[in-house]
């Protein structure tokens, strides 16, 4: 039998390796060109699943939905956190950005609202293709696919009942807009999407948090609409020489869209801990 100092010892390692871990763990999501390695290395375990109960829609639209899921690696229950993917479908960057999502105490879902739309039944591997599909969704149909997502991740066991959503470009617009059409929705994450219409405006009811480059004129222009919402909680956050999607592209702009990001990850991190009662 090991001593009690040998015993002593082994711990010591243990915990000083853990920590080292921790602190080596990365502190944003992968960009585009490491993420396929990152996701191999994660240590949380991920998974497809097949969400809905197969009831369609007037025009053959199902809100059967295939989803990327990260668990997170926590002994208390956590929030759910949906990720709303770009114009370009449910990529290998959007469920690293899910993973990310996981390793900060999140159940992370991201569905294929493409699901059922390609050929082979879900995001097309041609990214034109992808976003030609994309286009054509009507708000209305995602966010019943997200709230049936919402649903499941709110049945787990491992889950406190909250849930929230975050988006990225095209996703983004969608995480504003879905904020108007699910009620029970408790925080929205905006990453550089534009500004739904005044009516969805109007009926928005959890806070919204946006993050913007401040060189996307585009994006940008919408602004001012959300700020003008009277009883909307909308806070900015807008990234000197910082361009549109900085988030995955963090070696362009001459280090600007690096720096943003560095900024803008923490702060979502403590406003979805926030809202969504995590600790």
């Amino acid at each position: 039998m090991p001593s009690p100092y040998g015993l002593v010892a082994l711990v010591a390692v243990a915990t000083a390796a853990w920590g080292a871990a921790i602190r080596d763990a990365p502190a944003l999501p992968a960009d585009t060109e490491t993420v396929v390695e990152r996701l191999n290395q994660s240590p949380r375990h991920g998974e497809w699943i097949d969400i809905g109960e197969g009831q369609g829609a007037s025009g053959g639209w199902s809100d059967d939905v295939r989803a990327w899921i990260v668990y997170p690696e926590r002994a208390t229950k956590a929030p759910v956190v949906i990720v709303i993917h770009e114009i370009y479908g449910l990529t290998d960057w959007i469920r690293g950005v899910t993973d990310q999502l996981a390793g900060a105490g999140f159940i992370a879902i991201a569905p294929d609202l493409l699901t059922g739309m390609g050929p082979t039944g879900q995001t097309p591997q041609d990214p034109q293709k992808a976003v030609k599909l994309v286009r054509s969704l009507r708000i209305e149909d995602a966010a019943r696919r997200l709230t049936a997502v919402a649903r499941y991740g709110k049945s787990m066991p491992a889950s406190n009942g909250k849930f929230g959503s975050i988006g990225f470009c095209w996703g983004g617009q969608t995480s504003f807009a879905y904020a108007g059409n699910e009620l029970e929705l408790g925080a929205s994450v905006v990453y550089y999407g534009t500004t739904p219409d005044r009516r969805t405006l109007g009926r928005i009811k959890a806070p919204v948090m946006g993050f913007y480059g401040a060189d996307d004129a585009r994006v940008n222009s919408t602004i001012p609409a959300a700020e003008a919402q009277a009883g909307l909680s909308f806070e900015k956050n807008i990234y000197d020489g910082a361009g549109h999607a900085f988030l995955r592209q963090l070696a362009g702009r001459d280090g600007a869209n690096q720096r943003a990001a560095d900024a803008a990850w923490p702060t979502t991190l403590a406003f979805l801990k926030q809202h969504l009662e995590i600790d």
